[in-house]
């Protein structure tokens, strides 16, 4: 089975034409099926695929990692330039009210959209805590098991419910799998629970030890040095043969990363395409 990544959207541009911003949209393709996960922050997906020759009325499916706007806030216009009905697979949580706390300040970065807007636009929500098979081969995670003791969530992230606001457990929060001769592909929105224990939960869902290759957000923007090199090391460990780190990795993780993964780490941007044979 060959198997085609090719991120529509992130915080960088690889080529003339392509649009850029805070989020990320990446597109799975197999013989039979093209799958999105995300759809960044705005009109860039849409924008950006008239020049990588995708046409989004080919998506059979899209799955939310987790529900902050910059990976659902092109939803709508995905929807409406495929132009038909589109099953978009996400946790019951996505919806919630996340927000970010500073101090006494809180500006809301959930969904931009109400439910009833998409499913007018096209959205077929089949909402899920657990593992959904898209295919024999393709899965996502579902709800991911925390169980490193170095991989926390941000303080600053919180919810607001009718009996006040509590911090974001990011329940919402998976990836996606694709199963391959080579081993395992994993594509992360943000890992907010962690990279490390979102590969380790994929290992389990699978039954395959072996990954090949892990694209995404690693949300280690803010992380400590330990954390990252920690976080390397388990990569390490796990034999995970390429890691092309987007969108929240920061620029200091990202050079981290590349010293102690070497020839295994790429950055992968806007406009990137791997396949995998």
């Amino acid at each position: 089975m060959s198997i085609r990544i090719l991120t529509l959207s992130e915080n960088t541009a690889g080529m003339p034409g392509l649009l850029a911003e805070w989020g990320l949209s990446i597109l799975v393709e197999t013989k039979d099926r093209r799958i999105l996960v995300d759809t960044g922050a705005s009109s860039t997906v849409p924008h950006n695929v008239r020049y990588l020759g995708v046409d989004l009325s080919s998506i059979d499916k899209i799955m939310l990692s987790h529900g902050h706007f910059d990976h659902t806030g092109g939803l709508k216009g995905v929807l409406l330039q495929a132009g038909r009905k589109i099953e978009v697979i996400a946790h019951p949580a996505v919806f919630d009210k996340k927000s970010t706390r500073f101090g006494e300040t809180e500006s809301y970065i959930g969904i931009p959209y109400e439910r009833k807007e998409l499913e007018s636009a096209g959205a077929l929500f089949k909402m899920s805590r657990e593992p959904v098979w898209i295919t024999d081969s393709i899965v996502t995670t579902g709800e991911i098991p925390m169980v490193t003791e170095y991989e926390t969530i941000e303080p600053y992230f919180v919810v607001k419910t009718d009996s006040g606001t509590v911090p974001d457990t990011f329940t919402d929060d998976q990836a996606l799998i694709i199963k391959t001769a080579a081993g395992l592909v994993v594509i992360l929105g943000c890992a907010h629970r962690g990279m490390i224990n979102t590969l380790r939960h994929a290992q389990k869902i699978t039954g395959v030890n072996e990954i090949n290759t892990v694209i995404g957000g690693t949300h280690l923007i803010q992380a400590s040095e330990e954390r990252t090199l920690l976080s390397a090391a388990a990569l390490q460990e796990m034999g995970v043969q390429r890691v092309g780190v987007s969108h929240c990795t920061g620029a200091k993780a990202s050079l981290l990363l590349a010293q102690q993964l070497g020839d295994a780490f790429f950055l992968n941007n806007t406009g990137s395409s791997i396949t995998i044979e």
